[in-house]
């Protein structure tokens, strides 16, 4: 639990994250981007207790691997936008995560960047994030950065998630990336966790993808209503990034996506309760 790791927090809003079947969501599932990136330091323990308080359904985190092959949750591939590496380590140009072991990362305050109220932040291991969303009723979306970049990267991501075993064991798990080799190589690995494809596949492409993937992620600007509804005839799911608009918000919902990811979770739950009482009306 968050309280655990000395967060201080409101009690936690009661979640439930149903698994529906692609082509019966009742409504979207809000994922938080990077956690409630909009309002604490992305990818830190801190703005995953704020998806949870903001009412988020998951949680979309990014994982690298460090020098020493420890899992951290990044985003970028240097650590210079999110951390003070600069200031600690001025002579480690270019700063790439890949450079750093765990201990020195751990050095780092990643949450200053974001203003006074992240001072003191700290670069989370996968292995912490995971045990800080236990019993939160967050699911979560883990994205595998740049694979390319970490050979067998796949094969530690699934190490470190069999030893947390209810997250596969729930159905609360969604592992993607932009590579879609490395996410066929992990369904073979491990295959309990849906399979995520970051992008906007073509037509011709899909009944492949769907042989190991149940969920096609494209940015919202490409979803519409018709390629939804194509995804789901191949029995795949879809969730739009990164979607903060209420307009946007409003029109993925109409438009039958599966998950929104946004990084103003609250914004987009005050959507769905909007659009779910119209409904009623």
């Amino acid at each position: 639990m968050f309280r655990r790791l000395g967060l201080v927090l409101p009690p936690l809003l009661t979640l439930l994250v149903v698994t529906v079947p692609a082509t019966a969501a009742s409504r979207p599932v809000v994922v938080a981007h990077r956690g409630a990136s909009a309002d604490a330091p992305e990818n830190t323990l801190s703005a995953l207790a704020l998806a949870s308080r903001f009412g988020a359904d998951m949680v979309e985190v990014d994982v690298r691997e460090t020098r020493d092959h420890a899992l951290v949750l990044m985003h970028d591939t240097t650590l210079t936008r999110t951390t003070d590496a600069e200031s600690v380590f001025p002579r480690r140009a270019p700063w790439r995560v890949a450079d750093f072991t765990l201990a020195e990362i751990r050095r780092l305050d990643a949450g200053s960047w974001f203003g006074r109220a992240g001072r003191g932040q700290r670069v989370p291991t996968l292995r912490e994030a995971l045990r800080a969303m236990s019993g939160s009723g967050l699911g979560l979306l883990l994205e595998i950065k740049e694979p390319r970049l970490y050979p067998g990267i796949e094969a530690r991501v699934a190490g470190e998630l069999r030893r947390a075993p209810s997250w596969p064991a729930a159905g609360r798990l969604v592992v993607q990336s932009f590579d879609w080799g490395s996410m066929r190589r992990f369904a073979r690995l491990m295959p309990s966790p849906a399979i995520g494809l970051l992008g906007t596949p073509s037509a011709a492409d899909l009944p492949a993808l769907a042989g190991f993937a149940g969920q096609v992620n494209p940015p919202y600007q490409d979803v519409t209503p018709e390629y939804v509804r194509l995804v789901h005839r191949h029995g795949m799911r879809v969730f739009a990034w990164a979607v903060d608009d209420p307009g946007d918000i409003q029109r993925m919902i109409s438009g039958g996506v599966d998950g929104v990811i946004t990084n103003r979770p609250a914004v987009a739950r005050s959507v769905l309760q909007d659009d779910a009482s119209r409904r009623a009306a």
